[in-house]
């Protein structure tokens, strides 16, 4: 299937995303005022959805979506099971990058940086807020694992909503959380002609190490660049 005419018109020049537009010169205050427009967008079906990607110890990439559960200046959380492909991979090599992308408006958000297991403590608090019905299903599932059919999914579902109908759900060891700590956050706003904005914040290691005269200093020991498209 060829797709080469398949193309997306883009806003205009009005909406350029400049450098003293910036709502914060801190990316994470920046990330989280563009989420809560995609939060209020009425287009956009879940806002905290995310394209996360990981590598083996040997450099082969996975990618796949997640829900973000939370974020700060500490960095990106979302939960999931220790013991799937990602989980593994995220043990063999604890790196890993995510994408936001809110079509609607036009907007991109991707983050790089090192990867860590959240402790027990949050990812049994967390595991305890949600529904009951997904509690039992991270006990049913064990992620990346063969399984005869469906119908196995949904008899072991069955036995344990019987289980736990008077019970609470014991967070299973394999399951938790994890929190992306960003050393480059870029910023992607589509425009006419492709010729689209880019502003990337990246941590400065060095603070007293000269800037090139295109790097800005940004806050909280950031810098932040445009880039081509």
């Amino acid at each position: 299937m060829d797709l080469g005419a398949l193309r997306k018109s883009y806003r205009g020049d009005e909406e350029a995303f400049e450098e003293q537009h910036l709502a914060s010169r801190d990316p994470i205050e920046q990330f989280r005022a563009w989420f809560e427009e995609a939060v209020q967008c009425p287009d956009v079906g879940e806002a905290n959805a995310m394209c996360l990607a990981t590598c083996t110890g040997d450099g082969k990439p996975s990618a796949r979506m997640v829900l973000l559960k939370g974020f700060g200046q500490d960095g990106f959380r979302f939960f999931t099971n220790h013991e799937s492909r990602k989980g593994k991979e995220l043990d063999s090599n604890p790196f890993a990058s995510v994408v936001f992308y809110w079509e609607p408006l036009n907007r991109q958000v991707r983050i790089e940086g090192s990867v860590k297991r959240l402790s027990e403590e949050e990812s049994e608090q967390y595991f305890h807020s949600r529904p009951k019905s997904s509690q039992i299903g991270a006990v049913v599932s064990r992620q990346s694992t063969v399984i005869p059919d469906r119908e196995y999914l949904r008899k072991k579902n069955a036995e344990l909503e019987e289980q736990y109908r008077e019970t609470a759900v014991p967070k299973p060891a394999y399951w938790g959380g994890y929190i992306l700590q960003p050393d480059v956050v870029e910023f992607w706003q589509g425009q006419t002609n492709r010729l689209h904005d880019r502003i990337v914040f990246r941590r400065l290691r060095d603070g007293s190490a000269p800037l090139g005269h295109m790097t800005h200093r940004g806050e909280g020991g950031w810098v932040f660049e445009r880039f081509s498209p």
